[in-house]
């Protein structure tokens, strides 16, 4: 194992063994079975690179623990500094031991395990909510990441997630997002498709985007949107269930061109969230 290097900052602990207990957080990141069970069970996530965290910070979450290479642990001095007189474990790593402890190279030289904060009621979280996105069984964490990082971008004020959806903290989901998964206020939706009468009894007109013969055009949606919009978007490959689209208010499907009948559910959610946004409100 490499040897510690000199000028680590004070406080932090030096880790030359991949199995070291001390930093079992981070086993096996690479396991996506293992992890969507453990990481909920244990109550945390990870939050890979430097800003990612901090959008986590900022959005109030509390940092479990902080794993760097060296070079990241003398230039972060703001991330380090506060986390060791917080009293929070600072472990540093060769890269090849990183490696070897996560199943992956730690790129961007930052990685740490927040304390997973408890999902807020659906009541609250579209309370004022003019706009919100619905995942539908989205299953690839890489969509669910695209989806949040669109819906912050482009006015979508909340999304919810159904009890099958990937997790959108997962590490892949989180970096994909580019940390919007903190700024989009979100939560689960349980149960469902149930949860389609939950959303009209709270005043908002239910979208299913999805192909059916009797669907509107995604431009006649833009040039008369509700004033409370639930849009919701299916599982990659078989869209959405049938039983979702029987109880949806209306059905939408966005006009194509090239012979192509459909696009890509993270595609799909930011040509979508950009005609509906609340144009009031840009």
């Amino acid at each position: 194992m490499t040897g510690e290097p000199e000028g680590l900052p004070q406080g932090s602990v030096w880790i030359d063994d991949p199995r070291d207990p001390r930093v079992r957080d981070y086993f096996q990141l690479t396991d996506v079975a293992l992890r969507r069970v453990l990481e909920p069970a244990e109550g945390l996530y990870l939050a890979e690179s430097d800003k990612v965290i901090r959008r986590a910070l900022a959005a109030g979450h509390r940092m479990r623990s902080l794993l760097l290479t060296p070079r990241w642990a003398t230039d972060l001095p703001e991330l380090v500094g506060p986390a060791l007189a917080e009293g929070i474990p600072v472990h540093v790593g060769s890269p090849d031991v990183i490696e070897q402890m996560t199943g992956f190279h730690l790129h961007r030289g930052a990685i740490a395990a927040m304390h997973r904060p408890d999902l807020p009621d659906l009541a609250a979280v579209v309370d004022g909510a003019r706009r919100v996105a619905v995942l539908e069984d989205v299953v690839d964490h890489t969509n669910v990441g695209a989806a949040f990082r669109s819906a912050a971008a482009l006015g979508v004020d909340a999304v919810l997630v159904t009890p099958r959806c990937a997790d959108p903290l997962y590490r892949r989901a989180v970096r994909v997002s580019m940390g919007t998964v903190f700024q989009v206020p979100w939560t689960r939706i349980d149960p469902w498709p149930g949860g389609v009468r939950t959303l009209q009894q709270l005043g908002f007109t239910v979208a299913a985007l999805a192909l059916a013969d009797d669907a509107v055009s995604l431009d006649d949606l833009e040039s008369a949107p509700p004033e409370r919009l639930a849009l919701v978007l299916g599982t990659e490959g078989d869209g959405l269930s049938g039983r979702t689209v029987e109880v949806a208010d209306l059905t939408v499907r966005i006009p194509m061109g090239g012979g192509v009948d459909s696009l890509n559910v993270a595609a799909a959610s930011a040509v979508a969230f950009w005609a509906v946004r609340d144009k009031e409100r840009r």
